[in-house]
């Protein structure tokens, strides 16, 4: 591998180097490896939850939007979230909660929901929702903060070079200091390229991801516009039985 060839530039940049400038390339080093796990990672997760959803939203019945039965695995290293399944979960408990209240209240009464009942249920799916938005953005901040704190710690090695440079230049005179010039120059140069290379690929898959992110939440609000027209065609209450539940006040 070139990276670790003979003679490598950034190799012997490393070797060269003092404690602050071994530390600038470690830590350059680790948000590298930091970068492509979330980047990896993340891209991994909305492929796995465009699949899930996909599956999910077929089995729906338009017929019996109730009627779904679904329980997802637990326990696994990497779980991987659902969020068809949360948004739906959350509009079913939150329906049957609404018609389990209003039989206890009105025993005789049928299965039919107000427009109240159903702004509580959109209340609620809208929540679920954003949550799940949250739950798919977890740890994207970090990668946004690798692209600026990347170039940032290359700058520091660059100045940090540079002053050594000078220091040498100071303390020894120009006849004597090749070397520690050369030294303090590679390093600058250096972590210069590596803060560059660490923040590029960063940039990139951070634009990639939340561009993946607004697509899935349209692909979300999709769903959830489907599950609250079917609830409400299925189970909305009529408009004129509406008005007869309404006891005029004298």
């Amino acid at each position: 591998m070139i990276l670790f060839a003979t003679g490598n530039p950034f190799i012997s940049a490393y070797l060269q180097s003092d404690f602050l400038g071994k530390g600038i390339f470690w830590s350059l080093f680790i948000l590298s490896a930091l970068s492509w796990t979330i980047i990896a990672h993340k891209i991994w997760i909305y492929t796995q939850v465009k699949r899930l959803s996909k599956d999910f939203a077929d089995q729906f019945s338009e017929k019996d939007p109730l009627g779904l039965q679904f329980t997802r695995a637990k326990g696994h290293l990497l779980e991987v979230p659902h969020p068809f399944f949360e948004i739906y979960r959350a509009l079913k408990q939150k329906t049957l909660q609404i018609i389990s209240r209003n039989h206890f209240f009105a025993p005789n009464s049928d299965t039919n929901l107000s427009d109240a009942d159903l702004g509580l249920i959109e209340a609620q799916v809208q929540s679920a929702l954003a949550t799940q938005h949250k739950v798919l953005e977890k740890n994207l901040f970090v990668l946004s903060t690798i692209v600026t704190l990347g170039p940032f710690l290359g700058l520091l090695g660059t100045v940090w070079g540079i002053l050594l440079t000078f220091s040498e230049l100071h303390s020894r005179g120009i006849s004597s200091s090749n070397a520690a010039m050369l030294a303090g120059l590679s390093m600058a140069l250096a972590t210069t390229v590596i803060g560059l290379v660490v923040a590029i690929p960063a940039v990139i898959g951070y634009n990639y991801i939340k561009n993946a992110g607004r697509e899935y939440l349209r692909e979300m609000e999709d769903f959830s516009q489907v599950l609250l027209s079917t609830l409400e065609l299925q189970y909305r209450k009529p408009d004129h039985a509406q008005k007869n539940s309404i006891t005029p006040v004298n």
